[in-house]
């Protein structure tokens, strides 16, 4: 085979590898910033429980029906919970 036409072919290869790589990382980062907004949307309409100020009431019981998915997650988040700081630094890479 031509070497130039190898070369091409390792270097299409290369560049599709690091792309799949690089949208990966991309897909697991929002993934994990969604989990985090989940759960600060459902502190900001719950905050009561913890001591956050919360909006009025007949607004968090209108969005009640709509937040039983994450109601359960934050259950078995805080169940489950031993650093939080930890499991968010982890998701970001941060050292």
């Amino acid at each position: 085979m031509n070497p130039l036409k190898r070369t091409f072919q390792f270097l299409k290869s290369f560049s599709d590898t690091m792309d799949t790589a690089h949208r990966n990382r991309a897909v697991g980062l929002t993934e994990c910033e969604v989990r985090e907004l989940e759960n600060m949307f459902v502190l900001l309409l719950m905050g009561s429980f913890t001591g956050v100020p919360a909006p009025p009431s007949f607004i968090s019981a209108e969005l009640l029906p709509y937040l039983e998915h994450e109601i359960k997650v934050v259950n078995r988040r805080s169940e489950g919970a031993s650093d939080a700081l930890a499991e968010l630094s982890g998701c970001f890479d941060v050292t």
